[in-house]
């Protein structure tokens, strides 16, 4: 029996379901807003925003720059408040883990304090973003390392899920991580494209093409190892319909991802909405294949524990 900090009634066992289920929710709320996070940094990119704020922490040494509020400068602003709001959530997330340990998975308080470790290291990054007028390598860890936190942030919530696997997913498991790892590296590319602008260069002079092709290359095994999940997932006899439903989600997504591709090449990212898109949908498909490794890795835990 605890003291709850919300009511300050005391807390019994059978109360452990909804301090999980509101530790859940909170977990996904951040996870959602770091989604966001990603989109709107996309957008600064695209938008020539980056260094709409020439210093950090604040923006033209304001908390809100009235004055010289435009598009460029809301975006790096907007970025800059909804990354500190979710440092914030991040923080009283482990508080919250700890405080209540004691009804959570002893696991959870130390998963919270490596998704803080993250974010972190991502405001560490976030300003030498600025500081070191946005180079490219420091953009793509930064890009790298929140993909990480998303990634993070959902196998926490997954495993607060409740969930009872039918012991089928022994081989899928494996096929989704390695098609989750090849979209993160296909994603890190893509950031070293935009970052370096190789796009723009190799059209216009024929420089930094071999940055754009290895992305264009990258394109195949990420598409292949995803759409052979879809095949196992279709293949796979019992299989649990969530994963079933996460492995033609992920399918119907790199399809998409795949055809927001080529029309970002041919318009030469002129059309900057769909340049956002192809970014934020190339993080949702990440995110969906963590989420179909997380359950099949429970999956498996289900089989091991039913011979034992």
């Amino acid at each position: 029996m605890t003291e709850s900090v919300l009511t300050g009634q005391i807390t019994t066992s059978s109360d452990r379901p909804k301090v999980q289920k509101w530790m859940r929710l909170l977990v996904w709320k951040i996870a959602i807003a770091t989604l966001l996070l990603m989109a709107v940094g996309s957008a600064t990119r695209v938008m020539n925003a980056g260094l709409a704020c020439p210093d950090w922490p604040l923006c033209y040494g304001q908390l809100v720059p009235t004055q010289q509020m435009n598009l460029q400068v809301f975006l790096e602003w907007f970025h800059r408040l909804d990354a500190s709001l979710i440092g914030l959530s991040t923080l009283a997330l482990v508080a919250l883990s700890w405080w209540f340990r004691k009804e959570l998975p002893k696991w959870l308080p130390w998963a919270c304090l490596g998704a803080l470790g993250l974010i972190v290291f991502q405001g560490i990054l976030g300003g030498l973003t600025v500081t070191q007028m946005l180079r490219f390598d420091i953009v793509t860890a930064h890009l790298g390392t929140a993909l990480l936190f998303f990634a993070t942030l959902v196998i926490i919530a997954l495993c607060l899920t409740p969930y009872h696997g039918t012991t089928t997913a022994r081989k899928l498991r494996w096929v989704s991580l390695t098609a989750a790892i090849l979209v993160y590296i296909q994603c890190l590319l893509g950031a070293l494209v935009g970052s370096r602008w190789a796009l723009h260069q190799c059209f216009g002079g024929s420089q930094l093409c071999a940055v754009m092709n290895s992305h264009i290359i990258g394109v195949v095994p990420a598409t292949f190892a995803t759409l052979t999940v879809v095949f196992m997932a279709w293949r796979t006899p019992a299989l649990h319909p969530t994963l079933r439903k996460l492995a033609w989600v992920a399918g119907g997504v790199v399809v998409l991802q795949v055809l927001l591709g080529v029309a970002t090449f041919y318009l030469h990212l002129q059309v900057e909405p769909l340049t956002v898109t192809h970014h934020t949908v190339g993080a949702a498909l990440f995110a969906t294949l963590v989420a179909l490794t997380t359950l099949g890795m429970r999956d498996a835990n289900s089989y091991a524990q039913s011979n034992r």
